[in-house]
């Protein structure tokens, strides 16, 4: 579990932190319910492609995992931007639906970018099952805590400023598909 949280709070590996709050941006903080089920689907992806490539059933090139990461969240910022949110940001009019198989998807990629180093760290077990689970209840744990600091940045946001959502939101999907682009040439 430990190692789950640490890897999903490591600043080094902002681009996992970034992805998540990109993909909570199009939810008001009254549908955290919708958010946290956002994220299992993100994790249940995350821990099937973490789970085949850790015990060798998949093999792929990293290069192009860690720039199809950066791509996860440049789609789901360009997402967020056409289709953007109400002026009244406290409801959410639009199905979102199909939020969570595109999570569930982007977990899958995402999982496989940290099963090289999982591996290597869980090579010696004997039963690879009860530290992949553990990882991934760290992980989804780890989420959460973004999530819950998230809404409590936006809510003295909102309070506190003058700023409009639809200009925040806006903005802070235009930066996150900016800094995605940045690390998918860096990548490249």
């Amino acid at each position: 579990m430990r190692l789950g949280l640490e890897h999903i709070l490591d600043l080094n590996g902002y681009d996992h932190i970034l992805f998540v709050l990109t993909l909570c941006l199009a939810y008001p903080a009254r549908e955290w319910k919708k958010v946290a089920w956002l994220l299992t689907a993100f994790t249940a992806g995350h821990s099937i492609s973490l789970g085949v490539a850790t015990l060798n059933l998949f093999n792929y090139p990293q290069a192009v995992v860690e720039a199809s990461i950066a791509g996860t969240i440049l789609l789901t910022a360009v997402f967020n931007l056409a289709q953007p949110p109400p002026a009244n940001r406290m409801v959410r009019s639009e199905s979102s639906w199909w939020r969570y198989p595109l999570a569930l998807v982007f977990g899958l990629i995402h999982g496989l970018g940290f099963s090289s180093y999982l591996r290597s760290l869980l090579g010696a077990e004997e039963s690879l099952a009860e530290p992949l689970i553990g990882f991934n209840i760290g992980l989804e744990a780890g989420q959460l805590v973004i999530v819950l600091i998230w809404f409590i940045l936006l809510n003295f946001i909102v309070q506190l400023t003058p700023v409009k959502m639809r200009s925040f939101f806006t903005g802070a999907s235009g930066f996150a598909a900016g800094m995605a682009l940045a690390l998918l040439l860096q990548r490249l």
